[in-house]
């Protein structure tokens, strides 16, 4: 890996959840979802794909729009929960790549098709019985998450599921899955007519309690496989929502025990951090995956940003795999790279991975929750397909803005930009309840500021928290380490 690379990894202008990362040759694909900035529901805008080379994920690639919701024989209505869901893609045998989709409004899963991973997508059919009918239509639980799996010996393989009981996805009739997630085997000559299925894998459904481990994790939504060493691991969000989990097996199809948690949005697991009110942000859904280059592994989630669960971003963590285990990473402002972040330079505010303040923090709704005293990440304007200018709005007394990681051994003064009006001090450490490494000085009548303070005598690994004490608002945009 060539250079580091901020959290979230992609133009903070872009809001990419659900994001499913393929290796196809040389480079990194991700398929995911789209959110518009401050948009009224998820999966509002069409797919579009970025792509970086696996030796620099730093360097990501706009490939455009791949797939419009109109090309869907079925779209129909206004896109309110009716836009393109997390989506997941598979390279078949004959050489061309497949987008496997749910649509809002319909009970099915669809694909598409393209000859290249990032080219333009065009629709193919919907994944159906061998009598024609679509799956969805006898009866079975919901549809919803597609994640497509090609195993090595040639068997090719579609999950599904959703286990909410009061969600208008629902509105049609559809029932949750009360039994984990469904497993279908699809025929490889057309990728889309069910030889066998569907089957429970045995992922932590509702009905199951505790059974293979799965107690205080049960399945939700967001099915993956992947498959490391010979074994299959299967990626999910649970009920909780804010994490996703896995689990492991020796087959693809059933036999899966509880293996963990790979990563929380509020780090929830780690650090004594227990439940939703002390998290270290504004949590909501999370869905992505894992894949593994050279002989490090990342896992993919997303973050909520501008105070509701709607407007959601593209992470990545580099995460531990040891002895065929995955140990829960630990949310950081660095995605990929060797090494702590420089500690040189101009940082923007948006990289933050700890944000909460005096009035702790919650699980956000489709509704934007009140400023109160909690800091949070947002942008000027509406949605748009420029203009990094993301920052940390409402950064007040008692807030708590923290980045991770950064090499300070060299750095000898850190300076804040704010924009607001008050008096006060910022407060930076290096834990977050621990001493003041410097205390920065602010006056402000309403304009823009740069403050200035001294630090020394720091390590090669440090976190940055910044907090505030005193009068007045601020936006918190940039800080500069020199």
């Amino acid at each position: 890996m060539k250079k580091n690379a901020f959290n979230p990894y992609l133009p903070s202008y872009e809001y990419i959840p659900d994001a499913e990362p393929h290796i196809v040759g040389d480079r990194v694909y991700i398929y995911g979802s789209h959110d518009l900035f401050d948009g009224a529901s998820f999966c509002l805008g069409d797919y579009v794909c970025y792509s970086a080379p696996v030796d620099d994920l730093s360097d990501w690639k706009y490939e455009g729009v791949i797939y419009r919701r109109e090309q869907d024989p079925s779209a129909r209505g206004p896109r309110l929960f009716l836009g393109l869901a997390a989506p997941d893609m598979v390279k078949g045998p004959d050489g061309r790549f497949y987008l496997y989709y749910f649509m809002g409004g319909t009970k099915k899963i669809s694909v598409a098709v393209c000859d290249t991973p990032a080219g333009k997508y065009e629709f193919y059919g919907d994944v159906k019985y061998q009598d024609g009918t679509p799956i969805g239509f006898k009866n079975e639980p919901f549809q919803f998450d597609p994640g497509v799996f090609l195993d090595d010996d040639g068997r090719l393989y579609l999950y599904t599921g959703f286990a909410l009981t009061n969600n208008p996805l629902l509105l049609l009739g559809n029932r949750p899955t009360m039994k984990g997630p469904m497993c279908f085997e699809l025929d490889p000559a057309d990728m889309l007519t069910v030889k066998k299925g569907p089957g429970y894998i045995g992922v932590g459904g509702r009905k199951d309690g505790d059974r293979g481990g799965f107690k205080n994790h049960l399945f939700l939504e967001a099915s993956s496989m992947r498959k490391f060493d010979g074994k299959y691991y299967f990626i999910y969000s649970s009920l909780n929502s804010h994490e996703l989990c896995y689990a492991v097996s020796d087959r693809p199809y059933g036999g899966f025990t509880y293996g963990g948690v790979l990563v929380s949005n509020g780090d929830i697991g780690l650090s004594g951090i227990t439940d939703v009110s002390h998290a270290r942000n504004n949590t909501g859904n999370t869905h992505g995956s894992l894949i593994k280059i050279g002989d490090k592994y990342y896992v993919f989630y997303h973050r909520q940003t501008n105070r509701k669960q709607s407007s959601r971003q593209a992470c990545a963590q580099e995460i531990r795999f040891e002895n065929g285990r995955f140990y829960q990473a630990e949310m950081t402002s660095q995605s990929f790279g060797d090494g702590p972040l420089c500690g040189k330079g101009r940082f923007p505010s948006y990289i933050a991975c700890n944000v909460y303040g005096k009035d702790g923090t919650r699980f956000l709704s489709m509704i934007k929750h009140r400023k109160g005293n909690t800091p949070f990440i947002t942008q000027d304007g509406g949605d748009r397909n420029k203009g990094s200018d993301q920052y940390i709005d409402n950064f007040c007394d008692g807030c708590t803005v923290g980045f991770k990681y950064f090499d300070l051994s060299h750095t000898g003064t850190i300076s804040v930009k704010l924009i607001g009006k008050g008096s006060g001090r910022v407060l930076v450490r290096t834990s977050e309840d621990g001493e003041a490494i410097t205390r920065i000085p602010v006056e402000l009548c309403g304009g823009e500021g740069d403050f200035k303070g001294l630090i020394k005598g720091l390590s090669s690994k440090e976190a940055l928290f910044f907090g505030y004490e005193g009068k007045g608002r601020f936006k918190f945009i940039s800080f500069d380490l020199g």
